[in-house]
């Protein structure tokens, strides 16, 4: 009668849900993100390739008075940094066609930092999102929520290809992105992608940093006028205004 009953327990069904889950498998050890609702100045969504698979990667970035320094926190190896300075440089040297003027530049204080301060965080691949933030803080235009992008970037505003592409894809599917942004010379990778995933994204293969600030941002930057010149007949000079 005892082994009766033990064989009818060990065939009892079970039904596991987001409700029950933790009973069986303990509290979840790892938060991989979701996507934001709101536009924000100054915060874009990177991608990150991990030991445990893809995650979300917060940017953000801010603006304020100061003498032109720029800061960053948030546990930065030194790949990390160099693509934060890499990425400056990419804004300041693109001031005129973003709508930022130099004397602003030289008088605002730039602060990045990547949330999860705990966490050490490196490697080029978050160029283009970085250069996106900068591009946003300073010019006061918010980013989209729905995107995620991932790309390394050169002073000339190109973006090169990454690593780890399938497991970020995967984690921007889980976290609720709706459109990502990736190398073009990835986009033969995506054939190793899950075709579920890329049925719920719109991946957007992008070549330089222009592509990536139409999509993301609500709104694109107005170019600096240029200035004016007029001539002094009696001197012979041109005089800028």
């Amino acid at each position: 009668m005892a082994r009766a009953l033990r064989k009818k327990a060990e065939r009892q069904l079970v039904t596991v849900d987001d409700k029950n889950i933790d009973d069986y498998l303990g509290v979840h050890q790892y938060d991989y993100g979701l996507a934001e609702e709101e536009p924000e100045i100054g915060r874009v969504t990177g991608l990150a390739w991990t030991q445990v698979g893809g995650e979300l990667l917060t940017i953000e970035a801010v603006a304020m008075k100061g003498k032109g320094e720029l800061s960053f926190t948030g546990s930065l190896g030194d790949v990390m940094k160099e693509s934060i300075r890499a990425a400056m440089s990419v804004v300041r040297a693109r001031g005129d066609s973003l709508g930022i003027d130099y004397e602003t530049v030289k008088t605002t204080d730039i602060h990045v930092h990547m949330p999860e301060g705990a966490t050490p965080k490196d490697g080029p691949s978050a160029g283009g999102a970085l250069t996106t933030a900068l591009v946003s803080a300073l010019t006061g235009i918010a980013i989209r929520p729905d995107i995620a992008m991932t790309g390394e970037i050169t002073l000339r505003g190109k973006i090169l290809r990454i690593g780890g592409l399938k497991e970020k894809l995967l984690a921007a599917h889980r976290g609720g992105i709706k459109h990502v942004l990736i190398p073009e010379s990835n986009e033969r990778d995506l054939a190793d992608i899950p075709d579920n995933v890329k049925e719920g994204l719109t991946i957007q293969p992008v070549a330089t940093i222009e592509e990536i600030l139409k999509v993301a941002l609500v709104d694109m930057p107005k170019p600096l006028k240029p200035a004016k010149v007029t001539v002094d007949k009696t001197a012979g000079k041109a005089l800028h205004n």
